[in-house]
């Protein structure tokens, strides 16, 4: 009768670490998918960079060293994607690279034939839909790390997730340059 009992407590505990495992692995499928959305996004705003330089460049002949910085970060951004580099590393060029373009289209503002320009303005607004995209894909990826951290850290799960080799996952920050209170002035 003891054995039936045994038997049936290791049964339950067996299935109850199973269900524990695969959680943690649907968890982690969940940021791996998370940063496949940014990285979508962070390619599709690479895809449209060199049309919007070639637009400005007929236009902004003085603004060379802003065009050449954007190209060459935008060139950066695509190796480091080939490479599979980290998604702090991808983030940390992205964030310069989005502070580039913001200075690329103050730039425009100098050219009234650049900023009524068709082309130009369907990129622009292209662009900016994209770092929208890019700002609601990281939302998504630091609240799939975030429930899976949770998930590697609290109890019983983490006894689970320690033997099975699951690791917690760095949230993206926002860079300080970013979190400065920006001056206004009348």
């Amino acid at each position: 009768m003891w054995i039936w009992i045994l038997i049936g407590v290791v049964a339950v505990l067996v299935v109850w670490g199973i269900a524990i495992y695969n959680n943690l692995v649907k968890l982690r499928q969940w940021v791996k998918e998370a940063w496949s959305q940014i990285d979508v996004q962070l390619q599709r705003r690479n895809d449209l960079i060199p049309n919007l330089v070639a637009t400005v460049k007929g236009y902004a002949k003085h603004e060379q060293g802003t065009l050449e910085k954007v190209t060459e970060q935008r060139n950066q951004l695509v190796k480091l994607q080939a490479d599979n580099a980290s998604p702090e590393v991808q983030m940390e060029l992205s964030n310069q690279l989005t502070n580039t373009l913001k200075t690329l289209f103050a730039v425009s503002e100098n050219y009234p034939d650049l900023k009524a320009n068709t082309n130009f303005l369907n990129l622009q607004e292209e662009l900016t839909n994209t770092e929208n995209k890019i700002s609601y894909a990281r939302q998504l990826y630091n609240s799939s790390v975030a429930k899976y951290n949770i998930k590697t850290e609290t109890i019983p799960s983490n006894i689970i997730a320690g033997i099975g080799g699951f690791k917690a996952e760095e949230l993206l920050k926002t860079p300080e340059e970013d979190r400065a209170v920006p001056e206004v002035s009348f």
